[in-house]
Protein backbone atom coordinates (compact mmCIF):
# COMPACT_ATOMS: atom_id res chain seq x y z
CA UNK A 1 0.00 0.00 0.00
CA UNK A 2 1.39 3.51 -0.98
CA UNK A 3 1.89 6.48 0.86
CA UNK A 4 -0.97 8.09 -1.09
CA UNK A 5 -3.31 5.25 -0.39
CA UNK A 6 -2.94 5.27 3.49
CA UNK A 7 -3.90 8.87 3.97
CA UNK A 8 -6.70 9.33 6.30
CA UNK A 9 -9.88 10.91 5.42
CA UNK A 10 -9.93 14.92 6.38
CA UNK A 11 -11.50 14.94 10.34
CA UNK A 12 -14.58 16.54 8.98
CA UNK A 13 -15.10 13.79 6.49
CA UNK A 14 -14.56 11.30 8.92
CA UNK A 15 -17.02 12.35 11.79
CA UNK A 16 -19.58 13.35 8.51
CA UNK A 17 -18.89 9.22 7.09
CA UNK A 18 -19.38 8.28 10.62
CA UNK A 19 -22.91 10.41 11.55
CA UNK A 20 -24.39 9.38 8.37
CA UNK A 21 -23.59 5.78 8.68
CA UNK A 22 -24.37 5.21 11.90
CA UNK A 23 -27.92 6.55 10.83
CA UNK A 24 -27.82 4.52 7.59
CA UNK A 25 -27.81 1.11 10.36
CA UNK A 26 -31.61 2.53 11.08
CA UNK A 27 -32.57 4.25 7.76
CA UNK A 28 -31.32 1.75 5.08
CA UNK A 29 -31.16 2.60 1.37
CA UNK A 30 -29.79 6.35 3.51
CA UNK A 31 -26.59 6.06 0.72
CA UNK A 32 -28.31 6.15 -2.49
CA UNK A 33 -30.05 9.47 -1.22
CA UNK A 34 -26.79 11.02 0.11
CA UNK A 35 -24.73 11.66 -2.93
CA UNK A 36 -21.70 12.30 -0.90
CA UNK A 37 -21.44 8.95 0.39
CA UNK A 38 -21.28 7.88 -3.22
CA UNK A 39 -18.67 10.08 -4.06
CA UNK A 40 -15.43 10.28 -2.17
CA UNK A 41 -16.21 7.61 0.17
CA UNK A 42 -17.58 5.29 -2.26
CA UNK A 43 -20.35 3.45 -0.60
CA UNK A 44 -23.10 1.72 -2.42
CA UNK A 45 -26.64 0.25 -1.60
CA UNK A 46 -27.64 -0.63 -5.10
CA UNK A 47 -26.04 -3.65 -7.79
CA UNK A 48 -23.69 -2.55 -9.91
CA UNK A 49 -25.84 -2.37 -13.05
CA UNK A 50 -29.00 -0.76 -11.49
CA UNK A 51 -30.92 -3.67 -12.58
CA UNK A 52 -32.35 -6.54 -10.68
CA UNK A 53 -31.84 -7.07 -7.32
CA UNK A 54 -28.89 -8.56 -5.24
CA UNK A 55 -30.04 -10.91 -2.94
CA UNK A 56 -26.79 -10.88 0.37
CA UNK A 57 -26.78 -12.62 3.18
CA UNK A 58 -24.60 -11.31 6.87
CA UNK A 59 -22.71 -13.09 9.74
CA UNK A 60 -22.09 -16.72 8.78
CA UNK A 61 -21.10 -19.35 8.05
CA UNK A 62 -22.76 -21.19 10.15
CA UNK A 63 -23.32 -25.15 10.28
CA UNK A 64 -27.67 -24.74 10.57
CA UNK A 65 -27.97 -21.54 8.46
CA UNK A 66 -25.64 -21.43 5.27
CA UNK A 67 -26.14 -25.23 4.68
CA UNK A 68 -29.82 -24.83 4.51
CA UNK A 69 -29.98 -21.15 2.52
CA UNK A 70 -27.55 -23.20 -0.10
CA UNK A 71 -30.16 -25.81 -1.00
CA UNK A 72 -32.87 -23.11 -1.02
CA UNK A 73 -30.99 -20.97 -3.83
CA UNK A 74 -30.18 -24.43 -5.55
CA UNK A 75 -33.29 -25.57 -5.81
CA UNK A 76 -34.51 -21.81 -7.31
CA UNK A 77 -31.42 -21.46 -9.46
CA UNK A 78 -30.76 -18.46 -7.36
CA UNK A 79 -27.09 -17.06 -6.88
CA UNK A 80 -26.21 -14.52 -3.89
CA UNK A 81 -23.56 -13.22 -1.91
CA UNK A 82 -22.47 -13.88 1.25
CA UNK A 83 -20.69 -11.64 3.94
CA UNK A 84 -18.49 -13.26 6.48
CA UNK A 85 -17.42 -13.13 9.50
CA UNK A 86 -13.43 -14.26 9.97
CA UNK A 87 -14.29 -15.92 13.30
CA UNK A 88 -17.17 -18.14 11.46
CA UNK A 89 -15.34 -18.89 8.49
CA UNK A 90 -11.96 -20.01 10.92
CA UNK A 91 -14.92 -22.51 12.78
CA UNK A 92 -16.66 -23.82 9.32
CA UNK A 93 -13.93 -23.61 6.39
CA UNK A 94 -15.42 -26.27 4.44
CA UNK A 95 -18.70 -24.24 4.30
CA UNK A 96 -17.11 -20.87 2.90
CA UNK A 97 -15.29 -23.43 0.22
CA UNK A 98 -19.38 -24.66 -0.08
CA UNK A 99 -20.22 -21.11 -0.90
CA UNK A 100 -17.94 -20.87 -3.28
CA UNK A 101 -18.75 -24.25 -5.07
CA UNK A 102 -22.13 -23.73 -5.48
CA UNK A 103 -21.30 -20.25 -7.72
CA UNK A 104 -22.13 -17.70 -5.07
CA UNK A 105 -19.59 -14.60 -3.88
CA UNK A 106 -18.56 -13.91 -0.94
CA UNK A 107 -17.48 -10.55 0.76
CA UNK A 108 -15.74 -9.55 3.74
CA UNK A 109 -18.06 -8.55 6.97
CA UNK A 110 -15.69 -8.69 9.73
CA UNK A 111 -13.03 -11.21 11.71
CA UNK A 112 -15.10 -10.10 15.09
CA UNK A 113 -18.48 -8.74 14.88
CA UNK A 114 -18.32 -4.99 16.89
CA UNK A 115 -18.78 -1.97 16.02
CA UNK A 116 -16.10 0.17 14.29
CA UNK A 117 -17.02 3.33 15.64
CA UNK A 118 -15.68 1.77 18.89
CA UNK A 119 -12.56 0.35 17.72
CA UNK A 120 -8.95 2.29 17.09
CA UNK A 121 -7.41 2.27 13.81
CA UNK A 122 -5.03 -0.50 14.59
CA UNK A 123 -7.45 -2.74 15.67
CA UNK A 124 -9.81 -1.76 12.99
CA UNK A 125 -6.78 -2.45 10.61
CA UNK A 126 -6.26 -6.07 12.38
CA UNK A 127 -9.40 -7.06 12.31
CA UNK A 128 -10.06 -6.51 8.86
CA UNK A 129 -6.34 -7.99 7.82
CA UNK A 130 -7.47 -11.15 10.02
CA UNK A 131 -10.78 -11.84 8.16
CA UNK A 132 -9.35 -11.44 4.73
CA UNK A 133 -6.63 -13.71 5.20
CA UNK A 134 -8.87 -16.19 6.66
CA UNK A 135 -11.47 -15.96 3.89
CA UNK A 136 -9.59 -16.20 1.27
CA UNK A 137 -7.40 -18.82 2.26
CA UNK A 138 -10.64 -20.63 2.58
CA UNK A 139 -11.96 -19.89 -0.80
CA UNK A 140 -9.48 -19.08 -2.87
CA UNK A 141 -11.07 -16.21 -3.98
CA UNK A 142 -9.95 -12.67 -3.53
CA UNK A 143 -11.67 -10.31 -1.84
CA UNK A 144 -13.68 -7.87 -3.90
CA UNK A 145 -17.10 -6.58 -1.56
CA UNK A 146 -16.83 -5.52 1.68
CA UNK A 147 -19.80 -4.94 4.57
CA UNK A 148 -18.76 -3.32 7.99
CA UNK A 149 -20.84 -5.06 10.71
CA UNK A 150 -24.26 -3.09 11.39
CA UNK A 151 -23.81 -1.20 7.81
CA UNK A 152 -21.50 1.59 10.56
CA UNK A 153 -18.01 2.76 8.90
CA UNK A 154 -15.53 4.72 10.39
CA UNK A 155 -12.38 6.63 8.35
CA UNK A 156 -10.13 3.74 9.18
CA UNK A 157 -12.69 1.42 7.25
CA UNK A 158 -13.17 3.56 4.44
CA UNK A 159 -9.55 4.14 3.67
CA UNK A 160 -8.76 0.50 3.65
CA UNK A 161 -11.30 -0.88 1.65
CA UNK A 162 -11.02 2.04 -0.83
CA UNK A 163 -6.94 1.15 -0.64
CA UNK A 164 -7.70 -2.50 -1.81
CA UNK A 165 -10.17 -1.68 -4.46
CA UNK A 166 -13.19 -3.32 -2.43
CA UNK A 167 -16.70 -2.32 -3.34
CA UNK A 168 -17.88 -0.74 0.35
CA UNK A 169 -21.80 -2.23 -0.34
CA UNK A 170 -24.79 -1.82 2.18
CA UNK A 171 -28.38 -2.33 1.15
CA UNK A 172 -31.49 -0.77 0.62
CA UNK A 173 -34.05 -3.14 2.24
CA UNK A 174 -33.63 -5.81 5.24
CA UNK A 175 -35.69 -8.15 6.87
CA UNK A 176 -34.56 -7.27 10.44
CA UNK A 177 -34.73 -11.30 10.47
CA UNK A 178 -32.40 -11.11 13.67
CA UNK A 179 -35.06 -9.62 15.99
CA UNK A 180 -36.60 -11.76 18.54
CA UNK A 181 -40.00 -10.63 17.40
CA UNK A 182 -40.10 -11.34 13.82
CA UNK A 183 -42.22 -13.48 12.07
CA UNK A 184 -41.47 -15.30 8.09
CA UNK A 185 -44.48 -12.59 7.43
CA UNK A 186 -43.11 -9.60 8.76
CA UNK A 187 -39.53 -10.65 7.25
CA UNK A 188 -40.38 -10.58 3.64
CA UNK A 189 -43.11 -7.94 3.74
CA UNK A 190 -39.63 -5.85 5.40
CA UNK A 191 -37.31 -7.00 3.04
CA UNK A 192 -39.10 -6.55 -0.16
CA UNK A 193 -41.31 -3.90 0.55
CA UNK A 194 -40.75 -0.66 -2.09
CA UNK A 195 -38.31 -2.99 -3.33
CA UNK A 196 -37.17 -1.54 -6.87
CA UNK A 197 -34.37 -2.56 -9.60
CA UNK A 198 -30.82 -2.05 -8.69
CA UNK A 199 -32.61 -3.24 -5.05
CA UNK A 200 -30.13 -5.07 -2.46
CA UNK A 201 -31.45 -7.39 -0.24
CA UNK A 202 -30.05 -7.88 3.50
CA UNK A 203 -30.64 -11.18 5.36
CA UNK A 204 -28.85 -13.68 7.80
CA UNK A 205 -28.05 -17.20 7.53
CA UNK A 206 -26.61 -17.63 11.13
CA UNK A 207 -28.02 -16.34 14.94
CA UNK A 208 -24.09 -15.94 16.39
CA UNK A 209 -24.90 -12.37 16.72
CA UNK A 210 -28.54 -12.06 16.91
CA UNK A 211 -31.47 -13.21 18.69
CA UNK A 212 -31.68 -17.57 18.94
CA UNK A 213 -32.66 -19.68 15.97
CA UNK A 214 -33.24 -16.67 13.74
CA UNK A 215 -32.28 -18.10 10.72
CA UNK A 216 -35.25 -20.59 11.14
CA UNK A 217 -37.52 -17.74 10.41
CA UNK A 218 -35.53 -16.46 7.97
CA UNK A 219 -35.19 -19.71 5.89
CA UNK A 220 -39.26 -20.01 6.14
CA UNK A 221 -39.31 -16.50 4.32
CA UNK A 222 -36.69 -17.12 2.20
CA UNK A 223 -38.83 -19.07 -0.59
CA UNK A 224 -41.57 -17.02 -0.38
CA UNK A 225 -38.68 -13.26 -0.61
CA UNK A 226 -37.83 -15.26 -3.72
CA UNK A 227 -41.31 -15.92 -5.38
CA UNK A 228 -42.04 -12.11 -4.56
CA UNK A 229 -39.77 -10.71 -6.00
CA UNK A 230 -39.81 -13.07 -9.11
CA UNK A 231 -43.70 -11.74 -9.38
CA UNK A 232 -42.39 -7.97 -9.07
CA UNK A 233 -40.31 -9.03 -12.58
CA UNK A 234 -37.46 -8.82 -10.67
CA UNK A 235 -34.56 -10.81 -11.16
CA UNK A 236 -31.22 -12.10 -9.12
CA UNK A 237 -28.18 -10.21 -10.60
CA UNK A 238 -24.68 -9.62 -8.87
CA UNK A 239 -24.46 -7.18 -6.59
Amino acid sequence: MSANDDRSLSPRLAGFAGGILTVSYLLPGLAGQWPALRGPLGVEDRTASGEGYALTFDDGPHRGGTPAVLEILAAANTHATFFLVGEQVQRNPGLAQEIVAAGHTVGLHCYRHRNLLRLAPWQVRADIDRAQALIEDATGVPIGLYRPPYGVLNASALRLAKARGWRTLLWSQWGRDWEKRATPESIVRRVTDDARPGAVLLLHDADDYSSRDSWRRMLAALPVVLQTMSERGLRPVAP
